[in-house]
């Protein structure tokens, strides 16, 4: 979703931990986006891409946050064949990113597909990781100390964005591909958007908060860490303009052979989780 870029401001993930500044902060919101085709490249066979997709964001940076998501899309082919996938995730990431919790499901034309469910949790010691699944198998594994996981490498993106640095390197965990997958990614960072370029965000109700933030252009690219470094094309990657805040204006989901583009059409926030 290519070889990888050279010549980025490089921020590795150890120094990325040192380097956070005081004031990153998630706002714990409600998103809902509507998404739609927006190019294909080699695949005539698909016609057309309808979704949905709601995000969900809760809690504090001293008691953890909490994501939901849920996205449903209708993929129709050029025989009229629609195929609906209905994709729910849950997780929940503790303070200083020490534990992480999650769970996932997919449902393909009404018939499951694949779940996962598992407990990571890092060493104090600034060890490894130590990743435990009960679905869809029982297993435990070790994962490397400087793999982010998700929340994690969102405060390490917006840490990056506001140090004016290009780009971030990062292996994160999410808990996807059965809960097994480590993704490296190649994150390129654009320059901080003038902000009256958000006052289409006038349409959709509680957004007139986001018009007078900080947004940058964000593109994350996810490669299979077992690919070749040099000629690697990435899984799929994800681009999207970005606020200080951690909510997301747009998205596009790009998967090499077609991509599709989601625009924030509601949002809700909440207070976030008081701390003692």
């Amino acid at each position: 979703m290519g070889m990888v870029p050279l010549g980025w401001a490089y921020l590795c993930p150890i120094d990325q931990a040192r380097a956070e500044p005081a004031g990153v902060m998630l706002a714990p919101h409600r998103a809902v986006y509507d998404f739609s085709l927006t190019k294909t490249r080699g695949h005539p066979a698909i016609l057309d891409v309808v979704g949905r997709m709601v995000y969900e964001l809760t809690g504090s940076p001293c008691q953890g946050y909490a994501e939901k998501l849920r996205i449903v899309t209708q993929i129709t082919n050029d025989e009229g064949e629609a195929t609906v996938a209905d994709e729910s995730s849950w997780s929940w990431e503790g303070a200083g990113s020490k534990r992480f919790r999650f769970k996932s499901s997919e449902v393909r034309n009404g018939k499951p597909v694949g779940d996962s469910e598992g407990e990571a949790v890092r060493a104090d010691d600034a060890g490894s990781i130590t990743v435990e699944l009960t679905r869809p198998d029982k297993k435990a594994f070790m994962l490397p100390a400087h793999a982010y996981f998700p929340t994690q490498h969102t405060i390490a993106l917006l840490t990056a964005a506001r140090m004016g640095r290009a780009s971030l390197d990062a292996d994160v965990y999410d808990g996807s591909e059965q809960g097994e997958k480590v993704y490296h990614t190649v994150s390129s960072i654009g320059a901080s958007l003038a902000r009256d370029t958000h006052q289409k965000l006038a349409s959709v109700e509680n957004a007139k908060r986001l018009q007078h933030l900080d947004a940058w252009p964000i593109r994350v690219a996810y490669f299979d860490p077992k690919s070749d470094k040099e000629d690697a094309v990435p899984v799929y990657e994800i681009r999207s303009v970005f606020f200080e805040n951690g909510v997301n204006r747009e998205i596009v989901i790009d998967y090499g052979s077609f991509a599709m583009e989601g625009k924030l059409k509601e949002i809700t926030f909440f207070e976030p989780t008081k701390c003692e």
